[in-house]
């Protein structure tokens, strides 16, 4: 069995040099090695190489990858979590949810949207002032620009690049800052490129116009095989080996009640492609 178990080994090392096999004979190869490999007791594992290259990517996305909220001078503590971000274009701006910005009434001249900016593990992120330069209400994605020095930014994915069954991470700060403000990240695939309407943020904004879209179900979203949590929205969604943004994280798929998304999350997310973000970014 042990002979027989190097021979396919043998194969499969051969089969993977060779530009005359096709991706499907290659797979068959490695399913029937891993196969031979639970019989023999032999350990397979996946090259170290795809595991490193991805903390590659962590590590090169999370600067950019922000806490987003408000900023009111009287509250405690002054700044309150409402979603993710990351910044691109210039570096002062970020991108987030629509759904992530405070509703007009909660806005007075002592509340204004905020961003945290810096390492937590350097020390205390600094609060930065923001302001919506731009806005989509009807693709949940929504434009700041804060105040200060250019915060390092992430690539925007040429339109189109995005297939089902890509590798993919998300990144963001699930729960909010209730274990700090660490990004965290998640991994899965694009399982779908499908179609779906968002709903309004509130019961308010249910107009005859948002009553149509949801009928229509005609807004291309992209559902991921990742876990994500409340707190997650309006983080990247980006190639796990290039890092590009693919999309920017929108829903996530409840079953029951919303705490039952922490105890009992369903590992199923969607996201807003990312040539929306870029629609907004050149129409700002």
């Amino acid at each position: 069995m042990m002979a027989r178990a190097a021979g396919v080994i043998a194969a499969a090392t051969a089969a993977e040099s060779a530009p005359s096999m096709s991706r499907r004979q290659y797979l068959g190869t490695l399913n029937r090695l891993a196969g031979l490999g639970a019989l023999t007791g032999m350990a397979w594992a996946w090259p170290s190489s795809s595991r490193a290259d991805l903390a590659d990517v962590v590590a090169a996305v999370r600067g950019s990858v922000l806490p987003v909220g408000s900023y009111n001078v009287t509250d405690s503590p002054r700044f309150s979590f409402r979603g993710t971000g990351f910044a691109i274009g210039n570096g002062n701006l970020v991108a987030t949810n629509f759904h992530v910005l405070p509703p007009a009434a909660e806005t007075d001249l002592r509340t204004r949207m905020a961003v945290l900016v810096g390492d937590p593990a350097a020390g205390t992120p600094v609060v930065r002032k923001a302001r919506i330069v731009a806005s989509d209400s009807d693709h949940d994605v929504a434009l700041l620009e804060i105040e200060g020095a250019p915060v390092p930014t992430l690539t925007l994915a040429a339109d189109g690049t995005v297939r089902e069954g890509q590798a993919i991470a998300l990144m963001g700060f699930p729960i909010g800052g209730t274990f700090g403000y660490s990004p965290v990240t998640h991994r899965g695939i694009v399982a779908s490129i499908t179609r779906v309407a968002l709903p309004a943020p509130t019961a308010q904004q249910l107009d005859p116009r948002a009553v149509a879209r949801l009928r229509s179900g005609n807004f291309e979203v992209l559902q991921l095989d990742a876990t994500a949590y409340p707190g997650n929205s309006g983080g990247p969604v980006f190639d796990a080996q290039s890092g590009a943004v693919l999309g920017v994280l929108n829903m996530v798929l409840v079953r029951g009640s919303r705490e039952s998304a922490l105890s009992n999350p369903t590992g199923i997310s969607y996201a807003v492609p990312v040539r929306h973000l870029r629609t907004l970014l050149q129409g700002r």
